[in-house]
């Protein structure tokens, strides 16, 4: 009896800590928290989910950061996306894996130091760059499901600001969740036992958004640029070391 107890405080305690940074950056709460949770958990179990709650995240938080969202951005953010996530798909099927997450974590890294560094766009990328940068996001997503990074870099190195930036953040990920819920929902992996533990982490969610949120209310600019490029730079290490792993011990 003891064991289960341990791994559900244990999961609770993960999606709380994942759901205050997703409050207050506006990204991380699924590469977080299937991280997490697959040390204990096997990843079927999970992966479902996650991507429930992370729709209930950005749903929560979307009413919020409405009047915020850069649209034209995203519009073309999102058709780059639509259009490479075939591609992507393709790739997990076809290229090793492995080498590809090694060099996703070292050009996220290298652009993490860039920014921390001071670098910065002076004006907002046209359209075809921005298309571009929504293609580069669906092609790792359809990869291997991680399609945050070149879209957190875009908004951190654009003059949007970091309000805009992270109201858009939270938007395009909500787009994205719904098409692959829709996948999900086709490919029927998506059942009841997932919607309960829905119910059971609902209540650390709700509570873990409302705290990041509220310390981003609060948060100087410089130092949220500062805590979101920290956290990029960790999930880029962290996605890196994954593919160091699996060619080291395939």
């Amino acid at each position: 009896m003891a064991t289960p107890t341990l791994y559900m405080i244990y999961a609770i305690v993960c999606v709380f800590g994942a759901a205050i940074v997703r409050g207050f950056s506006g990204f991380g709460f699924s590469l977080l928290t299937i991280t997490a949770l697959s040390l204990a958990l096997p990843p079927v179990d999970v992966i479902a989910s996650v991507l429930v709650l992370e729709m209930a995240a950005s749903a929560h938080l979307l009413p919020s950061v409405w009047r915020d969202i850069h649209w034209r951005s995203l519009g073309s953010l999102t058709l780059g996306q639509i259009i490479a996530t075939p591609f992507g798909v393709w790739a997990l099927a076809n290229v090793p894996i492995a080498p590809m997450k090694i060099a996703l974590g070292v050009f996220v890294l290298v652009t993490v130091a860039m920014l921390w560094r001071g670098f910065a766009l002076k004006q907002m990328p046209g359209d075809v760059a921005t298309s571009v940068t929504g293609a580069a996001s669906g092609l790792l997503n359809g990869a291997f499901g991680i399609g945050g990074p070149p879209v957190v870099l875009f908004f951190l190195s654009s003059p949007a600001g970091v309000t805009a930036g992270r109201a858009s953040l939270i938007a395009y990920f909500f787009g994205t969740d719904v098409i692959a819920m829709g996948w999900q929902l086709q490919q029927h992996l998506v059942t009841m036992d997932h919607i309960w533990k829905v119910l059971f982490f609902l209540p650390a969610l709700v509570a873990g958004i409302w705290i990041g949120a509220r310390g981003f209310k609060s948060a100087d600019p410089a130092l949220f640029r500062k805590a979101v490029l920290a956290l990029l730079g960790f999930m880029a290490a962290l996605t890196g070391l994954q593919g160091l792993v699996a060619v080291s011990w395939p």
